[in-house]
C-alpha cells in the first residue's frame, strides 16, 4: 500500500474531488462531534435562521460569480453555498480572557475569518473548519455594481476565496460549502431519569449568565471515551443547559477519581474568555511569574499525603514529560532531570501543609500554577516523596504496603458507624473510600477557585468596547470535601 507524506499532493487530490467533503473529513466524525455539527437541537441549526442558501441562477437579479474557479462545468456544482450572517463587530473572547489575566495587555480588536466561522457555528469542530479553510473551500463576498446593467443596476456578487487568518471588515459575508447543512437522523440526547437529573443539578455551586460551576463528584469522568458510558459534558447537555440554546462547554479538566470545582462556559463567547484565562494562567507561570498576589486565577486542592514533607511549604518547579510503558499499552507522566528535553513541560505547584503528620498522614494545600496533566499527583509523588492516598497510579510502591495501616492505630470512635448505604446515582459509590477502607480513593480535591467574574466583563464590554475590565471584583468559589475526604479528616482528627 502507497502512502502520501507530502500535505500539498493529498490536499490537491482532496480538491480534485470536492464531493468528498460529504465523506472524509465530515464522516469520520463520530459520536459527540458529528452530533455537534448535524443535531438540529444544536446552537448551529438555532442560528440556522440567520443564513441562507444562495444557488447560481441565470434569471434572477442577483448572480453569484465564483471568480476563483475556471471550470465553468462545475458552477451547478459550487454555485451552492451556505451563508453565514454579515460580519459585525463582536466580543474576541480570547483577546478579552488575556486582558482579564494580564491587565497590562492591550485587547485584540481584528476578527479573523476562522473566528468568525466558529462564532457564527459554534457546533463545528475548531479542526474541520480549519480543513475548510486550507483547502481554499470557504469563501468571501465582495459585492459590486455591474456599471453595463441596463435598467435596475443588476448586482453581481463576487466570491474569493479568503484564509483563515484574514480579518473581515463590517458587512462582510462568509460562505461555507453547502454540504454541511446534510443531517441525518437525529441522535437521542444522553437519557437520564428525574432523580439523575436532580442528582447533577445539586452538584451547582454557582451559576449566572456567563458560567456555571459544580462540584464534580469523584469516579465520575469529564469527558467520554472509550468504555465511558456517562460523562461530565454529556450530562451537562441534558441536565444543565436549562433556556440555553447551545449546552455548556468544559473549559478545564479534572482527573476522574479527584473531586471538587469545575467550571464551564455557558456560551460560545464565555467559554473561549475561560480558555484564554486558564491558558494565560499557565503562560505566565511558565515565564517565572509567580507572584500570587497578581494572579487572576487561583485554584486550592487539597490532599492526603502518606508521609510529611521536609518543608511545611514551598514553591515546587520541576518540568515533567509522558513516557510510554507496558510495551506501549498505557503511559504516565514522570518528572524529567534535563527541562531541555524537547518534550518535557515546565510544572510549577505551590504547596503549604494544612495540618501536622498524623499517623503518618499528612494534609496538604497545593495550587497549580500551570495546568499539566496529573502534575499534582506527580509532584507529591516525585519531588515530595509523599503519594496522595489513593493514588495507585504514582504510588503504587507505597500503597502495596497498605496493609501495614491498620483501623486499630486511628483513634476511632467506638460509637463511629459505619456510613449507611446510599443510592448509587450512575454507578458511584460516594460514601466509601476513607483511609479505613482496604482500597481508599483517590484523596484529591479541587476546595478553592478565584476567577474573575466573566458574565460582568462581557456586560461591559457589550456597553463600551474600550471599558477597563481590570477592576472587576473576582469571583471565590469554595466546594465542601467530599464524602470519603470528610470521613478520613473526621477520623485522623478525632
Amino acid at each position: 500500500m502507497v502512502k502520501i507524506r507530502n500535505q500539498n499532493l493529498t490536499e490537491m487530490l482532496f480538491c480534485r474531488k470536492l464531493p468528498l467533503l460529504r465523506s472524509r473529513p465530515f464522516s469520520a466524525l463520530h459520536g459527540v462531534a458529528r452530533q455537534a455539527i448535524l443535531s438540529p437541537s444544536s446552537s448551529f441549526h438555532h442560528h440556522q435562521s440567520c443564513y441562507a442558501t444562495k444557488t447560481l441562477t441565470r434569471n434572477n437579479k442577483t448572480h453569484i460569480n465564483n471568480c476563483d474557479d475556471n471550470n465553468n462545468g462545475d458552477d451547478e456544482r459550487r454555485g451552492k453555498w451556505f451563508t453565514l450572517p454579515p460580519f459585525t463587530s463582536t466580543i474576541d473572547g480570547s483577546a478579552l480572557g488575556r486582558q482579564l489575566a494580564c491587565p497590562s495587555k492591550s485587547p485584540i480588536s481584528e476578527t479573523t475569518a476562522l473566528k468568525w466561522v466558529l462564532q457564527c457555528c459554534p457546533g463545528l469542530p475548531r479542526n474541520f473548519v480549519q480543513k475548510l479553510f486550507r483547502l481554499s473551500q470557504v469563501r468571501r463576498e465582495s459585492p459590486s455594481l455591474d456599471s453595463s446593467a441596463n435598467e435596475g443596476h443588476e448586482q453581481e456578487i463576487k466570491l474569493k476565496r479568503v484564509a483563515a487568518k484574514d480579518s473581515l471588515k463590517l458587512g462582510d459575508r462568509i460562505f461555507l460549502p453547502i454540504s454541511i447543512q446534510e443531517s441525518p437522523s437525529r441522535k437521542e440526547k444522553c437519557p437520564c431519569t428525574e432523580e439523575e437529573v436532580g442528582f447533577i443539578q445539586s452538584l451547582e455551586l454557582y451559576k449566572d449568565s456567563a458560567i456555571i460551576v459544580i462540584n464534580k463528584p469523584h469516579g465520575m469522568p469529564v469527558q467520554g471515551g472509550i468504555g465511558i458510558r456517562r460523562s461530565i459534558d454529556e450530562l451537562a447537555a441534558t441536565c444543565l443547559t436549562y433556556d440555553y440554546s447551545e449546552p455548556p462547554r468544559l473549559v478545564h479538566r479534572l482527573d476522574r477519581d479527584s473531586s471538587g470545582i469545575l467550571v464551564m462556559g455557558r456560551t460560545q463567547t464565555s467559554a473561549t474568555v475561560l480558555h484564554s484565562i486558564f491558558r494565560e494562567k499557565t503562560f505566565s507561570a511558565s515565564k517565572e511569574d509567580n507572584d500570587n498576589e497578581k494572579r487572576i486565577l487561583q485554584r486550592w486542592y487539597w490532599a492526603l499525603v502518606v508521609g510529611t514533607p521536609r518543608c511545611s511549604k514551598g514553591v515546587i518547579s520541576a518540568p515533567l514529560r509522558k513516557v510510554v510503558v507496558d510495551n506501549g499499552k498505557s503511559d504516565r507522566i514522570t518528572v524529567v532531570n534535563n527541562d531541555q528535553i524537547m518534550s518535557a513541560q515546565h510544572a510549577v505547584t505551590r504547596y503549604q501543609v494544612i495540618k501536622p503528620s498524623c499517623h503518618g498522614y499528612t494534609w496538604l494545600k497545593l495550587s497549580p500554577l500551570t495546568g499539566r496533566k496529573h502534575q499534582l499527583r506527580v509532584h507529591c509523588a516525585e519531588v515530595l516523596g509523599t503519594p496522595i492516598v489513593g493514588d495507585y497510579k504514582y504510588g503504587w510502591q507505597t500503597h502495596r504496603k497498605w496493609k501495614q495501616f491498620h483501623p486499630s492505630d486511628l483513634n476511632k470512635d467506638s460509637n463511629d458507624e459505619t456510613p449507611k448505604e446510599k443510592t448509587l446515582h450512575f454507578g458511584l459509590d460516594l460514601e466509601s473510600g476513607s483511609i479505613l477502607e482496604k482500597q481508599p480513593g483517590l484523596h484529591l480535591h479541587c476546595k478553592e477557585m478565584t476567577l474573575p467574574n466573566v458574565s460582568q466583563a462581557i456586560q461591559k464590554v457589550q456597553l463600551s468596547s474600550g471599558c477597563d475590565v481590570s477592576k472587576l471584583e473576582s469571583l471565590k468559589l469554595v466546594a465542601p470535601l467530599p464524602s470519603h475526604m470528610q470521613r478520613s479528616w473526621d477520623v485522623l482528627n478525632s
